[in-house]
């Protein structure tokens, strides 16, 4: 049974009563970022049960040694990890000389804790009892600033029930903290310094090996019954931490309130050596400012990126719910503000993964991005690989591969491959087209083709390059085949020809020969300075062309499908609804070489190439797949629910559709396949997205026009949703009897609807579904 506490409501995550073992699932589903940082939702003060503590920096990270048993040439050195970082939430709390602790009070009330997506904040509140008979209500309030993306900051209020008592409050930043995946137990952190000037405090360090610079900072306000007091704290410092002592003598029904303003400096913004006065700066601004003035500009801010990104579903209170928290998360991931970072598998949620880009982002988010946003901000996710090229290279020449083939990494922080699964990081090439479709994607929604000449050929040429020399020609079968694969189904590995690989293999090709033409002919001056770059000779792109045109496809003539590749009917064809619930999820329950042996898919993979070439094939086509292979996938992957859903959409089996879709925008909040604690699963969320946009909404860009074919769930009174193309910002409206089209900002656009041109004016314009 999936976990159903979690209340249903269109604007805010709610958490009623306290559980104790629902505390870690609960610190990933109410975790807050600012696209900066990040971090979970743990308690301010002290807990002594069972927590997943976890802070986070964008683009921190450690280069963990790679451990395995059996070295292979070719191993990645070590795995990236997303650092834990310096806790700075931490308040601890002391009544009457007994520390306040969830863990051991006798008896907890009102249990209550609130992230509002709307304003981007989180509050928890509770009425406890502790050992020492003292009775306190809590409430507390936090955010991380959008506005200043360096600054966090907490109300924490305490109010005794029960007597008169002597409350302390011990505010601290804390780098004595590790990460629960290491791999050698290794410190990741060097403490270089911890100081105080009157209330502020900072603790200064780096990372090891990767040197990152950080200052953690804090500076906290006492008041009581809102009258701020001027109280002198004491101090103490140790080796990797600093605290700061308020006492206050509290009568019974007053309460006493703690402001605390932190957060990091870090030496990627500034110079390292002016890490303190820049955390200065933002401390003065917290302090001018002050809390409500921050809060109010936080629920501003949200209000501006709802505004573009909002989709309200009308008549189903828990899907409205999960698609809202789908584009919370991403929005406090990734905002497109620095051109270094992207969009890590978990954001700041949890360690699990490491790195900061996998395929998801290309595959994934980058349609999210730009309809949701300045078309900008998806050029700066492509660029990023640009960026990133000259290590792709050095990837594929650690791999043998010759002439500047391009191998991106599946898992990076810096462009080189830190992923040390064998199947996975040497198998799973099927990433490298990702990079590719992303180009034509962009190209396609936006119609901006100025990435191609400037970047963007020079990657798909090493893409083309990286494919050439993975295929070889087989006699046999006197085509290419491209042999010792994992294709997206992570569930069989070292395979020969998966279709999905072949056919993006010979995808890039085609699609980078077609661009060279372009370029040449329209972008003379880039074609020349290209070709000279990379020293490109019409000698290799006649080799390029026959690769492409004679790949191998496996196909079954009995099933009249593509086989996702050569030996899947070898396997035993049990489908999936024959399997015992008490085996699933099967990666739980079953042995790898079972897993590996059966016809079980984790995810889209034939399917995933019908997703993203949906124009290539025929509705019969998709039907005939979809029918095949849908009954033996597990949706063991984030990414296969919304990509399901959207194919379901396509062919009209709207009540399949819509279950995808609650899995997809679910997934996390009911804790589909029992792994929440460990974090989110952020890039799968932006499939949630399209789940809704492309598949209920049914749109697709064809001939430079948007087109739509509007689904409704029959669950949903109506839904609506925004997206900006080519600087048309259109609200489309679908209800169950009609379709209507308003043209939010921009001119006049003709688009098309279930096949028949329309033009959507800046006024409403009503057609029937």
């Amino acid at each position: 049974m999936n976990q159903d506490y979690i209340k249903p409501n269109s604007w805010s995550i709610i958490e009623e009563g306290f559980d104790a073992s629902r505390v870690e699932a609960s610190e990933s589903l109410f975790s807050i970022g600012n696209g900066a940082m990040g971090q979970r939702a743990n308690f301010e003060e002290s807990y002594s049960g069972q927590t997943f503590q976890g802070s986070y920096i964008a683009g921190v990270y450690y280069p963990d040694k790679t451990r395995v048993g059996w070295w292979k040439n070719g191993y990645p050195e070590y795995f990236a990890k997303v650092l834990n970082a310096p806790n700075w939430i931490g308040i601890g709390v002391e009544i009457n000389g007994e520390t306040l602790d969830l863990n051991t009070c006798t008896n907890i009330e009102g249990f209550k804790r609130e992230l509002n997506m709307k304003e981007g904040w989180l509050a928890r509140s509770f009425t406890a009892t502790m050992p020492n008979n003292i009775k306190v209500k809590v409430e507390s309030l936090r955010f991380l600033s959008l506005s200043i993306d360096e600054l966090g900051a907490i109300k924490y209020n305490v109010t005794p029930l029960n007597a008169d008592v002597e409350v302390v409050f011990k505010p601290y930043l804390d780098n004595g903290i590790t990460n629960k995946d290491t791999n050698w137990d290794d410190t990741f952190w060097d403490v270089l310094n911890v100081s105080s000037q009157g209330e502020q405090a900072f603790i200064e360090a780096r990372t090891m090996k990767t040197d990152f610079h950080v200052c953690t900072f804090m500076q906290s306000q006492i008041s009581v019954n809102e009258k701020v007091l001027n109280v002198a704290p004491s101090l103490t410092t140790e080796t990797n931490k600093i605290t700061f002592l308020y006492k206050l003598n509290v009568k019974q029904g007053e309460t006493c309130t703690i402001n605390k303003y932190a957060g990091y400096t870090v030496d990627r913004n500034h110079d390292k050596k002016a890490l303190i006065s820049a955390a200065k700066q933002v401390l003065e601004k917290a302090q001018t400012l002050g809390f409500n003035t921050l809060l109010n500009d936080q629920k501003a801010a949200w209000a501006n990126i709802w505004e573009r990104a909002d989709i309200t579903i009308s008549g189903d209170v828990k899907a409205q719910q999960g698609i809202r928290f789908n584009i919370f998360q991403l929005n406090q991931t990734y905002l497109g503000t620095d051109s270094r970072l992207n969009i890590g598998p978990k954001g700041f949620t949890g360690e699990k993964y490491g790195g900061s880009t996998y395929w998801d982002t290309e595959a994934y988010c980058i349609p999210f991005y730009m309809a949701t946003k300045d078309q900008s901000v998806a050029k700066t996710l492509l660029e990023y690989r640009y960026n990133h090229l000259d290590r792709a290279i050095e990837n594929a020449e650690k791999l043998g591969f010759k002439n500047g083939a391009a191998l991106y990494p599946m898992v990076t922080m810096n462009g080189e491959e830190c992923h040390n699964e064998w199947e996975i990081t040497f198998e799973e090439i099927h990433r490298n087209g990702a990079i590719a479709f992303a180009i034509y994607n962009y190209h396609r929604y936006t119609g901006d083709y100025s990435y191609i000449p400037e970047k963007g050929l020079e990657v798909l040429i090493g893409i083309a390059r990286f494919w050439h020399q993975r295929a070889n020609f087989s006699n046999e079968k006197n085509k290419y085949v491209i042999l010792g694969v994992t294709g997206p189904n992570e569930y069989e590995n070292n395979v020969n020809n998966n279709w999905y690989t072949n056919y993006l293999a010979q995808w890039c090709i085609n699609y980078t020969l077609e661009n060279l033409d372009i370029v040449d002919s329209k972008y003379n001056d880039d074609f020349v300075r290209i070709a000279e770059k990379v020293k490109l000779t019409k000698s290799e792109i006649a080799l390029w062309k026959a690769v492409a045109d004679n790949m191998y496809f496996p196909y079954s003539e009995k099933h009249n499908v593509f086989l996702q590749q050569d030996g899947f009917l070898d396997k035993e064809l049990i489908t999936v609804n024959n399997l015992p619930k008490e085996e699933r999820p099967i990666n739980q329950h079953w042995s790898w070489d079972k897993i590996l042996r059966s016809p079980y898919i984790k995810q889209a993979d034939v399917l995933q190439g019908f997703y993203f070439f949906e124009d290539k094939f025929s509705t019969e086509d998709l039907q005939r797949h979809f029918d095949f292979y849908e009954p033996y996938t597990v949706h063991e992957s984030s990414l296969s629910p919304c990509v399901h859903s959207i194919q379901a959409a396509k062919l009209g089996r709207m009540e399949q559709a819509y279950t995808f879709y609650l899995r997809t925008s679910r997934l996390d909040l009911d804790d589909y396949n029992k792994e929440v604690h460990e974090g989110l699963h952020i890039t799968s969320m932006a499939g949630t997205w399209m789940s809704i946009v492309e598949g209920f909404g049914g749109m697709r860009v064809k001939d430079n026009t948007l087109h739509f074919e509007p689904k409704i769930p029959e669950q949903w009174e109506a839904f609506s949703f925004k997206v900006n193309f080519r600087n048309h910002i259109i609200k489309v409206n679908v209800t169950q009897t009609e379709t209507s089209f308003e043209m939010v900002n921009g001119n006049a656009l003709n688009i098309c609807v279930n096949g028949k041109p329309q033009m959507v004016k800046p006024k409403a314009l009503q057609t029937s579904n």
